[in-house]
């Protein structure tokens, strides 16, 4: 298994995205994963810049649904019109059908045009009047939210967000960063000149084989031990399912993958707890009112639980 195709694509992609390395990497686990992201964070910060750079890294295609209070689901999945020449109903394709989409601001749009995202994310398959739509892979869903502007907002419920492999924030960069942004864009936008570093069937091709990274009884241990304790745990109302199990899993095994191994370490389930099992908890009131967030508690029970020996792991 051959996964140097990724670095090729990561490093493509860090010609746009100036210290965004691992945001980078995250992002490129959910491909190989097979999952979707989500990020929160303020506007201005390249979440879009970030979107559009993979759709070109990987020579897919790219559309963007700006999510308002009016958008309905037909206006995601598609919808049927009378041909009349052809004297029947075409499937008219909606933004949905191709490889990246951009969801921005997601949470501004009313549930019901949220769920019609549902069986895209979790089937790769849409369904208009009764008609099933496959499609293509690789597909990848990266949805936005604004986290200072909460007025006219429709919070996403914990089933959609379940569906999210990995939740991330790119944050604001720091001074010699800037200075760089302003450097690499003060003439042209590199992300016009940026070419495909692969193409989709290449990357469809790896999603397959990354799921036969091995991952040992002692790391499948690990990671039903670290999901089960958040379900226990005083600081959650709610702890992750098995499908945050099945994520974590999932996304340790990319993580191997791009790091060139046939096999999960425990380093890889432990600095990927965070981003697969953060939106997955629900903290309870009373952690609310302390204070405290619910990243410092996945925190203390990550470093809580001694994690297999690596030996055990190849």
């Amino acid at each position: 298994m051959d996964f140097s195709l990724f670095q090729t694509i990561e490093d493509h992609m860090a010609r746009v995205m100036v210290g965004q390395r691992r945001a980078i990497r995250l992002l490129l686990i959910a491909v190989l994963a097979e999952g979707h992201v989500i990020i929160e964070d303020a506007p201005g910060l390249g979440k879009t810049m970030l979107a559009k750079a993979l759709a070109k890294s990987i020579g897919g295609r790219f559309n963007r649904i700006q999510f308002t209070p009016d958008l309905l689901p037909a206006d995601v999945t598609g919808f049927s019109i009378w041909d009349r020449a052809a004297g029947c109903f075409k499937f008219q394709p909606g933004p949905i059908i191709c490889n990246v989409l951009l969801a921005d601001e997601i949470n501004r749009t009313i549930p019901r045009t949220q769920s019609s995202l549902l069986e895209c994310m979790a089937e790769r398959q849409v369904t208009v009047d009764g008609r099933t739509h496959v499609l293509q892979r690789p597909f990848l869903v990266i949805a936005t939210q604004n986290p200072i502007e909460l007025e006219g907002t429709f919070p996403l419920p914990e089933a959609q967000l379940d569906r999210f492999l990995i939740k991330l924030t790119l944050g604001y960069p720091d001074l010699d960063e800037e200075i760089e942004i302003m450097t690499r864009f003060q003439v042209d936008d590199p992300l016009e000149t940026l070419t495909a570093a692969a193409d989709p069937e290449a990357v469809a091709d790896l999603q397959v084989q990354v799921r036969h990274i091995h991952v040992s009884d002692p790391v499948k241990r690990y990671i039903a031990a670290l999901v089960q304790t958040t379900r226990d745990h005083e600081a959650f109302r709610y702890g992750a399912s098995p499908r945050g199990s099945l994520a974590l899993m999932r996304a340790a095994q990319a993580s191997a993958a791009l790091d060139r191994r046939t096999f999960v370490l425990p380093d890889d389930v432990k600095n990927l707890a965070g981003p697969v099992l953060i939106h997955r908890v629900i903290p309870t009131e009373k952690t609310r009112l302390r204070g405290e967030s619910a990243e410092e508690h996945l925190a203390a029970i990550v470093d809580g639980i001694e994690p297999p020996s690596e030996a055990s792991a190849a």
